[in-house]
């Protein structure tokens, strides 16, 4: 039991470090101004414009199968109740500073379901990876309208333009309903192989690119760490304690692991993940406290380094 449990453990903790690394790398570059500000917001739009939809339609059209996939649409819904139940968690660890501490609401129930969960699925299965990719597209479909419409007034507390639709409308949303489209009506078999490769090739480097653009996002927030610490806990608490502890637990009510190991395993690394860093990008385009939701955020990342193995530990040993 116990060396199932290590080996789980220390397999997603050598998963992390490496991801961590990277993301430190790039977080001491940006500090040291080897990269700029002008060269982040260069490759984190070259991310979202071209090499996220790239990577999107690519493994939608390959790998989704709607015959052999009949339950697809239910990972959008699992993306858009998770956020809630999420958030709802947060509002009661901060049921006592409300509306004060709304900000810190969606950093306790929005995580980082792209950036971050799809290089710990590459890490953790290599020969998977195009139906892993699958799930995380399918579920940011219905979990990234609630993270850019509530988490974004929220976060921002309410400062700034309310969402419209065209905030909604992004190329990694069309990328998807397109592909998903191609997939349903069976168009995809007809797209020529070519250029297939081609757009397989730019989205291949979606998830190395993604992650250099994670670290340097976050070396590049002002923070105060020690100011933030109370907050932070609470926060942590729900984000890495409370919502992956309540998935663990709704999951093994289920039978899913026995049908489908791998979308159970992508449901738990979901829910563990650390906040999204899309929340400090709202924060600085429409207004609201950078240094306290980055200081969170910054200490969310180092202690997901530790609790997201935990918690693919625990599952693994739950359902071995």
């Amino acid at each position: 039991m116990f060396e199932a449990l290590f080996a789980a453990f220390s397999g997603t903790l050598s998963a992390m470090a490496g991801i961590f690394l990277v993301i430190l790398g790039a977080g001491l570059l940006v500090r040291r101004g080897l990269i700029t500000q002008t060269q982040i917001d260069g490759l984190s739009a070259a991310t979202v414009n071209v090499f996220l939809p790239c990577l999107i339609f690519a493994k939608v059209i390959e790998t989704l199968d709607p015959r052999g996939q009949p339950g697809w649409w239910a990972l959008p819904l699992i993306g858009i109740v998770m956020a809630l139940v999420g958030t709802g968690l947060g509002a009661l660890a901060f049921i006592d500073r409300l509306p004060a501490k709304r900000n810190l609401l969606p950093l306790a129930g929005m995580q980082n379901a792209g950036y971050l969960v799809l290089p710990v699925g590459l890490a953790l299965f290599p020969d998977r990876f195009d139906t892993f990719a699958l799930y995380v597209f399918l579920f940011i479909l219905g979990y990234n309208p609630v993270l850019w419409s509530l988490g974004k007034v929220l976060v921002t507390g309410g400062r700034g333009e309310r969402p419209g639709w065209r905030d909604l409308v992004t190329p990694p949303l069309v990328a998807n309903l397109v592909a998903i489209t191609f997939a349903l009506s069976g168009a995809g078999t007809l797209l020529p192989r070519p250029f297939l490769t081609a757009v397989d090739l730019l989205g291949s480097a979606a998830v190395p690119v993604a992650t250099l653009v994670l670290g340097a996002v976050l070396g590049s927030i002002g923070i105060r760490l020690r100011r933030h610490l109370a907050d932070a806990a609470r926060t942590l608490a729900v984000k890495l304690l409370a919502l992956p502890a309540l998935t663990v637990v709704l999951l093994r009510l289920t039978d899913l692991h026995a049908t489908n190991p791998l979308l159970a395993d992508f449901l738990v690394i979901e829910a563990a993940a650390a906040p999204a860093v899309a929340l400090v990008l709202q924060v600085r385009t429409y207004g609201g406290d950078e240094r306290e939701v980055g200081s969170v955020m910054v200490l969310s990342y180092v202690a997901c380094t530790l609790t997201l193995p935990a918690w693919v530990a625990v599952w693994s040993l739950m359902t071995s």
